[in-house]
């Protein structure tokens, strides 16, 4: 029993004791085997070699003498000083002028057009302008090209008339040129109309990394080779990839296949070193195409696969390829009606769930709604108008004719009103106008002109009864989008010649405008010529040699170019009854060059530079002359009465105003008003007063297709002064002479008040 009890605790007990034996067993077995026996006091552990050196042992779990002449000493630790490391030159960095270029983004489409040196004045012309608005680059590639390049044109002339040479060239050329900056190549004759924005939906809807070689398939001449190519009369289309892939074998290309045709050549170099085959759909997109037949009218044409080509051709001159153009801008201009008319519809639908209902959706429907005044000030003003007279006029007359350009936008309006009637009420009804009751419109900058109409209509029934209504009609002409519209490039680097003309009533502000101009241009050395025109009528000529009258602006002008050694002041004598711009203009003109931009101003015009470099920038040769309005100065006894006078003059209501009746002040370039007033020549030889009834600004508005920039000018400040009106000068100048001088005055609450103070006078 005992035993038996025995068994089972050593059983238990048995694992624990073997265990614990077996580890301190174990660390004792370690502790032999990695600790040293502890040297005796003055004693060494060293190592003699066969050299007779000593040779420290190191020990696993010791730690090394630094040496033997430190054995007994300490350990001192030994301090490394810091070297800065040498900066190395930093390398430079290349970064692209552009980001699309470094992030590797490309245009969509590249358009080149085959010509020739005959067809390019005529078809090639047509070409360019029915598809260079719509695509981002057009280039016209010609073997041999005139001496005069058509406007608007970027020609690349190959030197040679042959026509695989040309094919060649152009491909090597858009290799050296474009490869990288376009995703897809569109090459095209002149004698086929594109149309330019299918060309562009059709490659947006293309892979960019597909082989793709796309137009109409023509079997090969003799049928001998396998595989198509596409016929170049109606374009074709390559994609990036697939010339990449056959740029390096172009050279054999030129040398080892031979034919008479360029699209059949580029085909066979396609073919052979790609493997590429000329489709006309891929992934459910095709290239419409379309042969048109001779002497065919478009507009006849009811084909329908005409209506969706992309290419047509043959064009044999460019008068059909303007028809072309117009009948299917027409298609998609009524797309584009259809598309707006059904967002209309679905904004109508949608809105019935709104919060707010069918007030939710503003009138008409995609358009802005109407600007919300916040105060009495912000109130839009309508004008009212009839057919024949508007009640609101620029001269501030309370009516004037319905003329120009305001009458043809009633009559159209009119017009459209009529239309947008008859399309609702017909063949039920038709109306047919008597004559406009009411108008009135007003210009929101927010969505466009608003008008309303009160119509008084003649109603005519299926039937033949017809009666008399009046129907009120709001119409609104809505603005477009923003686009920004591409200018000519300038620079503020032009050098401006400012002339200043002057009489004998003008030599007492000579020393003012001088002193002025001294500090703005002499001083900064800016870029700016100065030229004095003196007037002389023929009494004041008789004595300019011992009695001149302008002898003192003469010294005048002696002391500065004294003071300033670097400038010149030319100054011409004129002699002449009337003062007509034009006459000055003609006589300066001969005496500079035809690049020559001119400034022309009136002695008491205080010109600074910020004003000369907006010249310079609203000044644009062959485009734009520039007329700037100046801010005269009331009169100070006026403006100013019984209190002191400012030393600088701002630019607020009590001050001044901003001239609109004066024409003075212009900017414009020799070769503008050279070619402007030759177009005048003939009116000037059936009325030779006509130089003296015009002035520049007329000249420029109806002899010159320019653009007439016409705006206020802050910094172009004129000191006040009182006009003497020349009443020989066309009753339209001496009428507004009259009106700037009585304007100049002072404010109309500056003048009640003098006037109030002087009936207080007279009463007391």
């Amino acid at each position: 029993m005992r035993f038996s009890v025995f068994i089972s605790v050593l059983r238990s007990l048995g694992p624990v004791v073997i265990g614990v034996s077996l580890g301190f067993t174990l660390s004792l077995l370690s502790v032999s085997w990695t600790e040293d026996a502890c040297p005796l006091a003055g004693t060494e552990d060293v190592t003699s070699g066969q050299d007779g050196l000593l040779k420290g042992a190191r020990k696993p779990s010791s730690v090394s003498a630094a040496s033997d002449a430190e054995s007994g000493e300490d350990f001192q630790p030994r301090i490394v000083p810091y070297k800065q490391a040498q900066p190395s030159a930093p390398k430079k960095v290349f970064r692209a002028k552009y980001i699309s270029t470094e992030l590797g983004m490309r245009e969509r489409l590249f358009v080149g057009v085959l010509t020739s040196k005959n067809s390019i004045n005529t078809l090639g012309v047509a070409v360019n302008r029915t598809i260079s608005h719509h695509l981002d680059a057009v280039v016209f590639f010609t073997g041999n090209r005139n001496r005069k390049v058509p406007h608007g044109m970027f020609v690349v002339s190959h030197g040679d008339e042959r026509l695989i040479w040309n094919m060649f060239q152009t491909i090597k050329y858009i290799f050296d040129h474009y490869i990288n900056e376009y995703d897809w190549f569109y090459f095209v004759q002149d004698d086929a109309y594109t149309e330019a924005d299918r060309i562009k939906v059709l490659v947006e809807h293309l892979s960019v990394d597909r082989e793709l070689y796309m137009g109409r398939p023509e079997e090969f001449i003799g049928g001998e080779m396998e595989g198509k190519y596409c016929y170049g009369g109606f374009g074709y289309l390559l994609s990036r990839s697939l010339l990449l892939r056959l740029q390096p074998f172009l050279e054999n290309c030129r040398n080892d296949i031979l034919s008479s045709r360029p699209d059949e050549w580029l085909g066979r170099c396609i073919i052979d070193y790609t493997s590429a085959n000329c489709v006309s759909e891929y992934e459910g997109l095709e290239y419409h195409h379309y042969e048109l037949g001779k002497n065919s009218d478009p507009s006849k044409e009811q084909n329908e696969q005409f209506k969706k080509a992309l290419t047509v051709h043959p064009v044999s001159d460019p008068e059909q390829m303007y028809r072309l153009h117009r009948y299917f801008s027409e298609i998609e201009l009524q797309k584009t009606y259809d598309e707006i008319a059904k967002l209309q519809a679905e904004i109508k639908n949608v809105s019935v769930l709104a919060f707010e209902g069918n007030r939710s959706a503003q009138w008409p429907v995609g358009v802005n709604p109407p600007f919300d005044p916040k105060s009495r000030f912000e109130v839009l003003k309508w004008e009212y108008f009839t057919e024949e007279e508007v009640y609101s006029c620029i001269d501030g007359a309370p009516k004037c004719e319905l003329r120009g350009i305001d009458k043809m936008d009633v009559a159209d309006v009119i017009d459209t009103a009529i239309g947008e009637l008859n399309k609702k009420y017909m063949p039920t009804l038709h109306l047919k106008k008597q004559q406009l009751i009411n108008g009135y419109r007003r210009f929101d900058p927010t969505r466009g002109m608003e008008y309303t109409l009160d119509l008084q209509l003649e109603v005519v029934n299926q039937k033949g009864h017809s009666r008399s209504i009046t129907k009120r009609v709001h119409l609104v002409r809505p603005l477009s989008l923003i686009e920004i519209i591409p200018m000519p490039y300038v620079t503020e680097a032009t050098r401006v010649h400012i002339i200043i003309p002057l009489t004998a009533e003008d030599r007492s502000y000579v020393n003012h405008f001088l002193e002025v101009f001294a500090s703005n241009a002499f001083e900064t050395s800016e870029n700016a010529v100065l030229t004095l025109l003196f007037i002389y009528d023929p009494e004041e000529a008789q004595h300019v040699n011992h009695d001149d009258i302008f002898a003192g602006v003469k010294n005048q002008i002696n002391v500065y170019e004294r003071k300033y050694p670097a400038v010149k002041i030319p100054w011409i004598s004129v002699k002449t009854e009337i003062q007509s711009q034009i006459k000055f203009m003609d006589i300066i003109s001969k005496k500079h060059p035809i690049d020559t931009l001119f400034f022309l101003a009136h002695v008491n015009t205080n010109i600074n530079v910020e004003f000369l470099n907006r010249c310079r920038m609203n000044s644009i040769n062959n485009w734009q002359v520039f007329f700037p309005i100046h801010f005269q100065d009331y009169n100070p006894d006026v403006a100013y009465h019984n209190q002191p006078r400012p030393a600088t003059v701002d630019l607020i209501k009590d001050a001044g105003h901003f001239d609109r009746r004066a024409f003075d002040e212009a900017c414009f370039y020799n070769s503008d008003y050279m070619a402007t007033r030759s177009q005048m020549v003939t009116d000037v030889q059936e009325n030779e007063d006509l130089l003296e009834s015009l002035d520049i600004y007329d000249m420029f508005v109806k002899y010159s297709g320019l653009h007439v920039f016409r705006a206020v000018e802050p910094a172009l400040h004129q000191q006040y002064r009182y006009q003497s009106c020349n009443p020989k000068l066309s009753e339209d100048i001496y009428h507004r002479c009259i009106q700037s001088n009585m304007e100049g005055i002072g404010s109309r609450s500056q003048l009640a008040m003098l006037l109030f103070e002087q009936e207080q006078g007279n009463s007391t």
